[in-house]
């Protein structure tokens, strides 16, 4: 059996798993923020039903991601439905962003295209031409300590206002999407005052800090794949240009195994509440290899692809 059959066996969506992984992700989502509004004046029930929010946020994120693909239920109809839904919560407008992060699927380690990629990456060949300023400003952006936080406050709250192709892909669909924020944040306020928009905001860019950390991992590490037309091989691309994080369990299931990218970006079909067990249940002989939380840190000082070497490497001394 190849990779491609043996995936296949876990593409089959299930709208009972689906709802319960959506409706069930919500129900914890508001529960949580309830709980840290209503216990404001105690931190020691805010900051983890703080953080309990912010792994939801990024759950429903992962989830739109899903619908995104068509692989989270059944029906093309119910998924397009549920990512629009999930949209003013993700703070990610439905319809641009499904087709911004299929141009992702479609160049994934395509040197000449790293402009659909989440996070840029330059070559060492690019840095030993840049100029200083260029050098200066690449690394601030790759700092982990600049980009985490400072990557999710503007992803979240102010590039996805208006997201890279947005003309192209539905206009009126992120003006819309915005205005909905907008009416929700104001019933927010009208529910919690001002109290309760901080809460949320706060723990809302602990989430996006979550997304943007996840984000990173999923495709610089030092094995990692980038090659150029016509040498560029999808498939190795695919899986040896996406990472499995193998943080456990439970941090899998918090985040709806979007640790789990390598097997994503081979089969997408797959949805996300399958992807766990297509991966450990794989025969051995596929040998697709897990990074664990030391050498996923570690990961944080490579920052150019070394076109020669084939790896991702730190800065030149």
């Amino acid at each position: 059996m190849d990779l491609r059959s043996y995936t296949r066996d876990y593409t089959e969506q299930d709208n009972r798993l689906a709802a319960a992984s959506y409706f069930g992700t919500f129900l914890v989502y508001f529960a949580a923020l309830y709980l840290a509004i209503a216990q404001a004046d105690r931190w020691y029930v805010v900051m983890p039903a703080g953080v309990v929010f912010a792994f939801a946020a990024v759950r429903l994120y992962v989830l739109q991601h899903d619908t995104g693909h068509h692989s989270l239920f059944e029906t093309r109809g119910q998924n397009e439905l549920a990512g629009h839904v999930l949209s003013p919560f993700t703070f990610a407008p439905f319809e641009v962003m499904k087709q911004n992060h299929n141009l992702h699927h479609a160049n994934i380690g395509n040197l000449e295209h790293r402009e659909t990629g989440e996070i840029h990456t330059m070559t060492l060949a690019e840095w030993r031409q840049a100029g200083f300023w260029q050098r200066q400003v690449y690394r601030l952006y790759r700092n982990p300590l600049i980009l985490v936080p400072l990557g999710a406050a503007f992803t979240y709250f102010i590039r996805y206002r208006w997201p890279k192709n947005s003309s192209r892909f539905g206009a009126l669909g992120v003006v819309l999407h915005n205005f909905v924020i907008l009416v929700l944040l104001w019933g927010l306020y009208q529910l919690a005052g001002g109290k309760g928009l901080l809460i949320w905001l706060v723990f809302s860019f602990l989430g996006g800090m979550i997304g943007v950390f996840l984000v990173y991992l999923q495709h610089n590490f030092e094995d990692t794949y980038w090659d150029r037309r016509p040498d560029l091989n999808p498939a190795e691309a695919a899986l040896q240009g996406s990472s499995c994080l193998d943080f456990g369990w439970l941090f899998d299931f918090a985040v709806a195994n979007i640790t789990l990218h390598d097997i994503h970006h081979f089969n997408a079909r797959i949805p996300s509440y399958r992807l766990r067990q297509c991966h450990y249940n794989m025969p051995p002989e596929f040998g697709l290899r897990r990074i664990k939380f030391g050498e996923a840190l570690g990961a944080l000082r490579l920052k150019l692809w070394d076109e020669e070497k084939k790896r991702l490497v730190a800065f030149p001394a």
